[in-house]
């Protein structure tokens, strides 16, 4: 492409609109990241699956640091964990829509009926025991729902997306 004409050059320009070439150079980027990790496959996808779990999850300032502590506890890898739970960030627009559903389905699983009207929850509302027991926690259980099979699946996708990874990199 060096020695190409621009007009030639604009042949080879990305034909996805410029925030969707940029989302899929970041995800590219940060895919390979996780397949350039030194670890086992084991332990990326399961810091991988670690990440993603907590990213359901509406501790919104504590999911980053839960995941990295719970990957370090498993033993699994940290930087894994990290980047699979800002993969949410990058879904930020569907994300409301996600944590209200997740709500409605904790008020049913708790058996409690899901107010018209949901108002977002701030930092100061956490230390507010009436406002866990009453949105925090039913939304935390119906984040379990999407979470964890999320985390499961995460788990067998990235263990093989990394395995082959690795494979196709060694010398025959």
């Amino acid at each position: 492409m060096e020695g190409l004409s621009p007009e030639a050059k604009k042949g080879y320009e990305p034909r996805l609109p410029n925030p969707l070439a940029r989302l899929k150079h970041w995800l590219n980027e940060h895919h390979m990241t996780l397949m350039a990790i030194v670890d086992t496959p084991h332990s990326i996808a399961l810091g991988s699956a670690i990440g993603i779990f907590f990213g359901f999850t509406p501790l919104y300032s504590l999911k980053t640091l839960l995941s990295i502590a719970v990957a370090w506890i498993c033993r699994c890898n940290k930087i894994a964990a990290a980047i699979a739970v800002t993969v949410h960030d990058v879904a930020i627009f569907a994300m409301p829509a996600i944590y209200l559903a997740e709500y409605k389905l904790g008020c049913w699983t708790l058996g409690r009926a899901a107010p018209h009207r949901v108002h977002f929850v701030g930092f100061h509302d956490y230390l507010s025991w009436h406002v866990f027991t009453r949105v925090v926690w039913p939304a935390l259980v119906g984040s379990l729902f999407l979470a964890v099979p999320s985390a499961i699946a995460v788990y067998f996708v990235m263990l093989v997306l990394v395995t082959r990874a690795r494979s196709s990199r060694k010398p025959s």
